[in-house]
């Protein structure tokens, strides 16, 4: 096995040098530090990762806590996922994913154990139990999601509200005055899901303003539920002329109901989703929608946690939290409603 002293040897300087060049503990001119580099890509050299934590108290981990939920839709949460950990790999840090139902109790045994630097949090609920856990770890932490209190923690997370708004407004102006509202199923309200109600009741709110009826309702997760359902509100209200999706499922099971009941888009119904545009492309959805930017969110907020890891100024700054504004991925699947 490769070891330190490989590494000095064959880039010509001292064990000592060669550790503060790849540590960065030192001012290292960029010459010798251009050797090492060298030697290390030459070599094939992986630093010992206890030994690193043991002489800088620090494991370059950073801890990833998602669940997946059997009434969430699973290929719109890895999409965070992948968000997170691509960044931390970006700057350096490996990721510990953890999907412990317990999720307080996860927490606790990971930041008590020093396992990682930081901690990432997804599926973030209003009244979220592991927050209190976050807010007295040694570690800090970071959330895709707005809990109801966001004290003592950097938060990021789609503007919600402003989607909903976007999608009536959208809608109106092209001269629709019935609409479908479908969110994700009710259990996700029930434990705290407040991004559903954040866009649902911005929308009512729009919809009354413009004087478009909006019939809100929740759908499914899983096929074939997610399918009746979809056929069902159709049925049920066959007057509305658009529907608009805040729910990944429904979005994806939407060509075949309407191929089944030979309808076109735009031409018998308009359409717009909130996913991301690598979940249209994943799933050939042809509708325009709400860009839901997981990527981008797990990239600011790795990044904002890399920064309070690793400098006194960033941990010395106040907590943020940030919103990313909607934006409008036309894809042609909306028009003027039929006379």
């Amino acid at each position: 096995m490769v070891t330190i002293g490989d590494v000095a040897r064959a880039a010509g300087v001292s064990r000592s040098t060669a550790s503060y060049a790849l540590s960065g503990k030192r001012a290292i001119s960029a010459e010798v530090r251009q050797r090492v580099n060298d030697a290390v890509l030459r070599l094939g050299y992986t630093p010992n990762a206890g030994a690193r934590a043991l002489a800088t108290s620090q494991t370059m981990v950073i801890g990833l806590l998602a669940q997946f939920l059997e009434d969430e839709f699973a290929p719109a949460m890895l999409e965070y996922m992948l968000g997170v950990s691509d960044t931390a790999r970006e700057l350096g840090y490996d990721t510990l994913l953890v999907t412990d139902s317990d999720g307080a109790k996860a927490l606790r045994r990971i930041t008590d154990s020093r396992m990682v630097d930081g901690l990432v949090l997804l599926n973030v609920a209003q009244d979220d139990v592991r927050l209190p856990v976050l807010r007295a770890a040694p570690q800090p932490g970071a959330l895709v999601g707005l809990p109801g209190d966001c004290s003592g923690l950097d938060v990021f997370d789609l503007d919600f509200e402003e989607a909903g708004r976007m999608m009536v407004d959208h809608m109106h102006r092209l001269g629709h005055r019935e609409l479908i509202l479908v969110s994700q199923p009710e259990h996700v309200v029930q434990r705290g899901g407040a991004y559903v109600w954040r866009l649902q009741d911005a929308a009512l709110q729009q919809a009354r303003l413009r004087g478009v009826t909006l019939h809100a309702v929740y759908g499914e997760s899983r096929q074939p539920a997610v399918g009746r359902s979809m056929n069902a509100l159709l049925d049920a209200y066959p007057s509305a002329t658009g529907l608009l999706l805040n729910n990944e499922a429904a979005a994806a099971a939407l060509p075949t109901v309407l191929h089944d009941r030979g309808l076109t888009v735009p031409h018998d119904l308009s359409v717009i989703g909130r996913y991301s545009d690598e979940f249209a492309r994943v799933f050939s959805l042809p509708y325009s929608s709400i860009e839901s930017a997981p990527d981008r969110l797990g990239r600011m907020a790795v990044r904002q946690l890399v920064r309070r890891i690793e400098s006194e100024a960033g941990r010395a700054e106040p907590y943020v939290v940030r919103f990313v504004a909607p934006e409008l991925v036309d894809r042609q699947s909306t028009a003027a409603p039929r006379t």
